[in-house]
C-alpha cells in the first residue's frame, strides 16, 4: 500500500515538474496498473491464507479438543473400571474371610467329634470289658453247677409262652442237640414247631411236626402235631392236604380232643 502511494506521489511530482512526457505517463500508469493489480492479488492470497490458517487453527483446536474430551471420558472409564476392580477385589477378600472360617470350622467340628468319639469308645470298651467278665463269671458258675435238662426244655417253653419266639427257637434247638435221648425230646419238637407256626414258617412248622410223627409214633404229641400240620397246610392253601390230616386224626384217634378239633377244622373247609 506505501508502494502504491509513492508511486502515485512520483507521478504527480512529474507533472507538476512538468518534465514528465505523456510515454512516461503512460509506463508509470501501466507500472501503477500492474503493481495494483500484483497487490491486489497479494492481498487476496493473503486474505485467503489467513481464512485457511484460522479454519485450520479452528479445525485443529476442535480436533484437539474433541481429543481432550476423549481422553478424559477414557480417563473417566478408566478411573470407573478400577474403582469396579477395587470393590470386587474387596468382595473376593471378604469370600476369602469366610471360607477361611468355614473351613476352620468343619476342622473345629471335627476334633470335637473325634474326642466324643473318643470319649463314646473308651466307655464302649469299658461296658464290652464288663459284659465279657459277666460272661466268664456265668460260664464259671454253669460249670460249677451241673445243668438240669428238664430246666432248659421248662425255659424254652416259658419264653415261648411269654411270646419270644425266636428265643425259645435257640433253647429248645439247645436241648433237643444236647439231649437227644431224653424223654421230653419229642415235646420240644412239637413247641419247636409252634414256634414256627407263630412266625407264620408255615413250611418249617409242618417239618417240624414230621420229625414227631416219624422218630416217635407212639408218642402223646402225634395227634397234635397231625392236627397242626394240617393247619398249617390251610394257611398255605394246600386244603387237599389239609382235609386228609384232619381226617386222619379223626380216624386215628377218634377219642382224642384233637379229632374234636380237626372235625371244627374239616367242617370250615366245605
Amino acid at each position: 500500500m506505501r508502494l502504491i502511494n509513492l508511486l502515485l506521489s512520483l507521478m504527480i511530482l512529474l507533472v507538476l515538474a512538468g518534465c514528465a512526457s505523456k510515454n512516461d505517463l503512460e509506463y508509470l500508469r501501466s507500472d501503477f496498473e500492474e503493481l495494483k493489480t500484483r497487490l491486489f492479488q497479494n492481498e487476496k492470497e493473503m486474505g485467503t491464507l489467513r481464512n485457511e490458517t484460522r479454519q485450520g487453527i479452528e479445525k485443529s483446536l476442535t480436533g484437539l479438543q474433541s481429543d481432550m474430551d476423549a481422553v478424559r471420558r477414557k480417563e473417566a472409564d478408566n478411573q470407573a473400571a478400577l474403582d469396579s476392580v477395587k470393590v470386587d477385589m474387596q468382595v473376593l477378600a471378604g469370600k476369602l474371610d469366610d471360607a477361611s472360617l468355614a473351613a476352620k470350622k468343619p476342622v473345629d467340628e471335627l476334633s470335637l467329634l473325634k474326642d466324643d468319639t473318643s470319649r463314646r469308645f473308651t466307655a464302649l470298651e469299658a461296658r464290652v470289658d464288663k459284659l465279657e467278665q459277666s460272661i466268664v463269671e456265668q460260664k464259671k458258675a454253669a460249670q460249677a453247677k451241673p445243668e438240669n435238662p428238664e430246666d432248659l426244655y421248662q425255659k424254652g417253653l416259658d419264653t415261648f409262652k411269654s411270646g419270644d419266639t425266636q428265643k425259645a427257637r435257640e433253647m429248645l434247638a439247645s436241648f433237643i442237640e444236647r439231649y437227644p435221648s431224653n424223654p421230653m425230646v419229642p415235646n420240644a419238637h412239637y413247641w419247636l414247631g409252634e414256634t414256627y407256626y407263630s412266625d407264620k414258617k408255615y413250611d418249617q412248622a409242618i417239618l417240624e411236626f414230621q420229625e414227631i410223627i416219624k422218630n416217635f409214633p407212639d408218642k402223646e404229641k402225634v395227634p397234635a402235631a397231625e392236627l397242626k400240620q394240617g393247619m398249617a397246610f390251610k394257611e398255605l392253601g394246600d386244603l387237599k392236604s389239609a382235609r386228609y390230616l384232619f381226617k386222619k386224626v379223626i380216624n386215628d384217634f377218634p377219642a382224642s380232643d384233637e379229632a374234636k378239633l380237626a372235625k371244627e377244622k374239616l367242617k370250615s373247609l366245605k
